[in-house]
């Protein structure tokens, strides 16, 4: 009984992080911006009208992770992969379109693949600081801890926070600081 309550819980710790990382822990379009020089941004305030502008005449990989991630906030995650997937084939070399890909996979408790994801927009951008923290908990989920805690650091010499609530249960689960 105690092992099924482990799961439900694993299983809302899931949906829960989904939303979170891919919103709140994900880089936001301007700090990519910013950071690579890409033009492509979401202006706060528009995720919501972004499914609706962009339902017909969708022609680039930006435009199409757009669409993603206004569906992922409305929790339409097959969705998601789908416009992630049209943007790879558009620009294999977005790394944006792996990470949200990832997170959809990952809030499907489909860890190996998210892993599969964030290493792919890694292989494109290695200092794309937040995949490192996505990986580091798709790694935590599959009791890969040593991973986790190789991602954990990459992402903060990166300059990214990791959650200080997932820092805890890492540490936690494997009785170490680092």
């Amino acid at each position: 009984m105690k092992l099924q309550g482990l799961r439900v819980t694993m299983l809302v710790l899931i949906g829960v992080l989904f939303l979170s990382v891919s919103f709140v822990c994900a880089e936001t379009a301007e700090e990519y911006s910013l950071r690579t020089g890409n033009t492509y941004v979401i202006k706060e305030g528009q995720l919501s009208q972004v499914t609706a502008d962009y339902s017909e005449g969708i022609e680039t990989a930006e435009e199409y992770v757009r669409r993603a991630i206004a569906n992922g906030e409305q929790g339409n995650i097959t969705q998601v992969i789908a416009d992630c997937t049209k943007a790879i084939e558009i620009n294999p070399h977005y790394a944006p379109a792996y990470n949200y890909r990832g997170l959809a996979y990952a809030s499907q408790g489909n860890f190996k693949q998210s892993i599969s994801e964030s290493t792919k927009a890694i292989e494109i951008d290695p200092n794309y600081a937040v995949v490192y923290n996505n990986r580091g908990l798709d790694y935590y989920m599959i009791k890969e801890y040593d991973k986790a805690w190789a991602d954990v650091h990459k992402a903060q010499v990166l300059g990214y926070a990791v959650d200080p609530v997932f820092l805890n249960a890492l540490k936690k689960v494997t009785g170490r600081d680092k």
